[in-house]
């Protein structure tokens, strides 16, 4: 593998990483919750699994079309103004979910919080993508990526307990409340981000989006992202249900289960981060793919069985899923050119998002349930699905991988516009 040397963060930088980190781990929350209140909520609002997977993809779909909406528009204006603006529609929609009393209710507040949130994951990215060099960003993405192990450590368990101690709305409150100090924070410390606007070259957002998606090595980065989300969202729908109803696993033991697999989550991401900084990216990428395959097809054939093998399963697959995250993230983020990099991210983003509409509406298809508390049927066809689809994945991955080299052997400087962003910090 290819030995490179890390390259140190400033103490801003570790802000940043910081801020982006928590911020990620709200967004990501309000979206995993919705899969361990599954059980709950199909069962409080009568649902069949074909109606809660529309609820999930709901933000997925509504996040991919904001997504598309806003890329225009992405590298026009201050990248903080940017998070600003969506990180509040954010809250106001999760407030609205906790408003909601019905399913029509909840599915319009899904779609409101999906409109904002969805974005932000791309505006971070294009932060990220600003402010830190290619041999620094596997880290950095594997801090901020922790957001998704600490939802699971932290954030879920508890937002069951108050959905159990309370009501299943309980849960949109409180990550509304953290929200709140996090914007506050970002509107008082997080620095402008306007190097990009001095080399902007369309004067048109429409013409911007299509001079970002009319290049053919940006498509690629998008198909790759797109495969790989589809797979990734295919099972995450039923997670809980299945846990529950297949696996036996009571709702005080799925708490246990979340958490050790969040647990995992935490330990994991800063050590592929730091790993795909030193070794080749693609090659992480690959390993944790057929390691995530082998686990999936395992894990979703279980019957019946002690809490303490579905934990070990469960980990062991969770860090196949979480080490494809990383070096995929970081060498998706060096396609792009500086200029065109937030119309990029967003653009990533909507497909990540709209694939992974697509993964949950076509695992609701799949997956059926005679009654309430009956276990669920044909969940094993998920797993091997997501085999076929992440094989295909890694041969995407691979011309991502060969593009990116090819783009750094062509770059006469090393460390790109990177060196002077740090230079102003």
């Amino acid at each position: 593998m290819e030995q490179q040397q890390a390259v140190p963060f400033t103490r801003y930088q570790k802000f940043v990483i910081f801020i982006l980190a928590i911020t990620g781990f709200t967004v990501i929350l309000d979206f995993m919750v919705m899969s361990p209140l599954g059980d709950m909520l199909m069962k409080s609002l009568n649902l069949k699994p074909a109606a809660f997977s529309v609820a999930v993809s709901a933000y997925a779909f509504s996040a991919g079309l904001s997504g598309l909406l806003a890329a225009g528009f992405a590298d026009k204006f201050d990248r903080k103004k940017l998070l600003l603006f969506f990180y509040s529609g954010f809250i106001i929609g999760t407030i609205f979910c906790g408003f909601a009393e019905s399913y029509p209710a909840l599915l319009a507040a899904r779609i409101i919080t999906g409109l904002f949130g969805g974005v932000i994951g791309s505006i971070s990215m294009a932060i990220i993508t600003d402010i830190f060099a290619l041999q620094q960003r596997g880290r950095v993405m594997g801090f901020t990526q922790m957001g998704f192990g600490a939802s699971q450590v932290l954030g879920v368990p508890i937002s069951i307990y108050i959905a159990t101690l309370w009501r299943w709305e309980a849960p949109f409150w409180m990550v509304a409340a953290i929200s709140l100090l996090i914007f506050i924070a970002i509107a008082v410390y997080l620095k402008p981000l306007t190097a990009h606007l001095a080399i902007q070259q369309d004067r048109s957002a429409f013409k911007h989006l299509w001079h970002t998606v009319a290049k053919s090595n940006y498509r690629v980065g998008f198909a790759a992202t797109a495969l790989m989300s589809i797979g990734g969202y295919m099972m995450m729908p039923f997670g809980s249900a299945f846990a529950v109803n297949n696996l036996g696993v009571s709702y005080d033991q799925l708490t246990i289960l979340l958490m050790v697999a969040g647990i995992s989550g935490l330990i994991v991401m800063p050590m592929i981060g730091k790993m795909s900084d030193k070794k080749d990216k693609f090659t992480i990428y690959a390993i944790a793919s057929v390691w995530m395959m082998i686990m999936c097809v395992l894990y979703t054939n279980l019957g019946r069985t002690p809490l303490w093998q579905v934990v070990i399963f469960n980990v062991l697959m969770m860090m196949g899923i979480m080490s494809r995250m990383v070096p995929a993230g970081a060498l998706v983020s060096a396609i792009p050119e500086m200029s065109d990099r937030g119309a990029f991210m967003s653009i990533n983003a909507s497909m990540q998002q709209i694939a992974g509409g697509v993964g949950a509406v076509i695992s609701g298809s799949i997956v059926v349930q005679a009654s309430k508390g009956s276990p669920l049927q044909h969940y094993n066809w998920v797993g091997y699905a997501i085999v076929l689809i992440s094989v295909v994945s890694i041969f995407l991955l691979r011309r991502v991988d060969n593009l990116t080299k090819k783009k750094r052997s062509n770059d006469k400087v090393v460390i790109p516009e990177a060196t002077a962003v740090h230079e102003a910090l």
